[in-house]
């Protein structure tokens, strides 16, 4: 037997009837008229095939194929209940599971430091942090909002951008002590230069470098080269810190590091080559309250 909605709506109500004690009171319950309760309990006989209620002009009784239909069906229709409920209440309610894709250098210098608001805010949100590659699929990896570098292609996803990070150009001292300091950009072909790959092109990112604005604007881009690629950016500092060759990395992962001369900056007179920080989920439908919160978090994260 096929489950459809007549079917549903007729079990809801034969379940007022019974709780209630007569067709008048689940009437008033589930807002239909006696009558109207009376026709719906008897089309559910019909399709069921066996009579449900024996009526009196004074009283309701379950018949013996009515209770065990009722005492089968009763538990599944609270939980249909319960799960209308919880599913409207997470439109409204900030609370339950999500999982987030994060860029790591967003999720280790800004999220990390604030996850203790988070949690204050939002106690019943059960925040789960994952890493994927900026081109991956949300909706295959089961992920409702992710945090990414650079920009995002065209689609059906809606995208925030979130903040614009500079692009520094960076070395070790005990790099610079043995291979000189470049003085212009054009000097790095000359270098040992550390390549990141793109996670969208599969390719290393072009080094580019920016100054200037409007009509004064200039850019450069420096075919540079390396024997070291990498994919980590992580391990692309730690390799740069080491002295490994130069760098081409988000201030946002290496600030504290120039600040205490662990790297320094090669070229700050060419400041203007940024990288675009978005935020992003699936579809633009109907979002539920913790995908909008977490969002806004975020924002105002990187609005500070």
């Amino acid at each position: 037997m096929s489950i459809d909605g007549r079917l549903l709506a007729g079990m809801s109500v034969l379940a007022a009837v019974v709780e209630s004690g007569s067709f008048s009171k689940a009437g008033e319950v589930l807002g239909m008229s006696a009558s109207g309760v009376s026709r719906a309990v008897s089309r559910l006989e019909e399709r069921l095939g066996v009579r449900l209620l024996d009526r009196t002009t004074r009283s309701l009784h379950l018949t013996g194929e009515g209770a065990r239909l009722y005492e089968h069906a009763v538990p599944h229709l609270e939980g249909i209940e319960e799960a209308a409920n919880v599913v409207s209440g997470a439109a409204v309610s900030v609370r339950g599971a999500l999982r987030v894709s994060l860029n790591p250098l967003f999720a280790r210098y800004v999220l990390a430091p604030a996850l203790p608001r988070l949690q204050a805010l939002y106690p019943d949100l059960m925040l789960t942090m994952v890493q994927f590659p900026g081109s991956g699929d949300l909706v295959a990896e089961g992920v409702d909002v992710a945090v990414r570098f650079g920009p995002q292609p065209a689609s059906t996803m809606t995208s925030r951008k979130l903040l614009e990070n500079r692009v520094l150009t960076v070395a070790a001292p005990s790099y610079l002590e043995r291979r000189g300091r470049p003085r212009k950009p054009a000097e790095l072909v000359k270098h040992d230069c550390l390549q990141y790959i793109d996670p969208q092109r599969g390719k290393p990112f072009e080094w580019i470098f920016v100054r200037g604005k409007g009509r004064a604007k200039e850019q450069l881009t420096v075919a540079t080269s390396g024997s070291l690629t990498m994919t980590d950016a992580d391990a692309m500092v730690q390799a740069c810190v080491a002295g490994a060759g130069v760098a081409q990395v988000l201030a946002l992962s290496v600030e504290h590091l120039v600040a205490d001369g662990t790297l320094v900056e090669l070229f700050p007179d060419w400041p203007g080559e940024t990288f675009p920080l978005h935020i992003v989920r699936p579809s633009r439908r109907l979002p539920p309250a913790s995908v909008e919160a977490f969002m806004a978090f975020c924002i105002e994260l990187c609005a500070t």
